[in-house]
């Protein structure tokens, strides 16, 4: 009862918050600065209020107290998934309010980062047991990391935290596609009967059913840094929590993707003064292929499914095959 409560706590609040937040956001000028490097497509989203991830990020603040308000590990994971978010929040904040393109300085959002990470994976192990029994494909005999696990987790939390970030570039694609990402931790969640993270993963999940209905193309808001990197953050955190960090790259094999895209397009232009990609991330290049963004949304988004799918299938031990 619980975790269908949790649902709707995300999506009802979600969907009363659009409303109020979006004339509130237009009022105070917080809208999206777009690239002039970027489509001409994208032109006309000029203004577009950011900061929309705040209406999945209070959901939790109600959900965690009330349903799960005794667990240490739900408060890790909610500390990791609003102080990622407060970043977010500060570099929007910045980037909008007061105008300076670049928002927080690389530097202090990285090391802000790194101890949130740090912090959390030191909760998780010691509450919630996080440093044993990491799953491998195919049932493979699990693998207890040692003093690797720090390293791999504060890797996973960060790396998830940027890849989201990266993705978000059209209507519903990090939304949609981080929806079915931790649809799928929720899942592995209540199979292993682990409460705690399918409380939180399911507030998520109904906060983003909500917020697409406000993101969706042509989109009414944006959920900017604070939801992309929150949003990133819940993803590391429950491969930590549910012992799937190895297998995080393949639920999340469209960050993974549009990730590497960015990094061979820097390395080929470095190296050769030649781009692979007509624009970088990929979703771009595929919008300058002439596809529509609903396209590459919804294909994009398929994606996700696959990926998410093929996890579940590297989960099941080889001879139940």
């Amino acid at each position: 009862m619980k975790l269908i409560v949790a649902a709707v706590i995300g999506f009802s609040t979600a969907l009363a918050l659009g409303p109020l937040l979006i004339p509130l956001l237009q009022r105070m000028k917080i809208g999206q600065t777009v690239r002039e490097a970027g489509p001409e497509t994208h032109h006309k989203k000029q203004g577009t209020p950011v900061m929309g991830g705040l209406l999945f990020l209070v959901p939790l603040c109600l959900a965690v107290p009330i349903l799960d308000g005794g667990s240490v590990v739900a408060w890790g994971l909610l500390l990791l998934i609003l102080g990622y978010g407060a970043l977010g929040f500060a570099d929007d904040f910045i980037k909008t309010a007061r105008k300076r393109s670049l928002g927080l300085r690389a530097r202090e959002k990285l090391i802000a980062q790194i101890l949130l990470a740090v912090l959390f994976a030191w909760l998780a192990q010691r509450y919630g047991g996080a440093g044993q029994g990491w799953i491998l494909p195919f049932g493979w005999k699990s693998w207890n990391p040692g003093v690797w696990y720090g390293p791999l987790a504060v890797l996973a939390i960060l790396g998830a935290g940027n890849a989201v970030n990266i993705t978000d570039g059209l209507d519903g694609l990090a939304g949609g596609a981080s929806a079915i990402g931790i649809a799928f931790f929720a899942y592995v969640a209540i199979v292993s009967g682990h409460h705690a993270l399918a409380i939180v993963s399911l507030t998520l999940v109904g906060g983003l059913v909500a917020f697409l209905r406000f993101n969706l193309h042509p989109a009414a808001i944006f959920m900017g840094d604070t939801g992309a990197l929150s949003l990133g953050a819940a993803l590391g955190g429950a491969a930590v929590i549910s012992h799937m960090v190895l297998l995080l790259p393949v639920v999340g094999v469209l960050f993974v993707m549009e990730t590497l895209s960015v990094i061979v397009q820097v390395l080929s232009f470095k190296l050769t003064g030649k781009r692979v990609f007509r624009m970088s991330p990929l979703h771009h290049h595929f919008e300058l292929a002439g596809w529509t963004e609903e396209r590459v949304v919804t294909v994009f988004w398929l994606v996700a499914v696959c990926g998410a799918a093929a996890a579940w299938w590297l989960r099941i031990p080889i001879q139940a095959l």
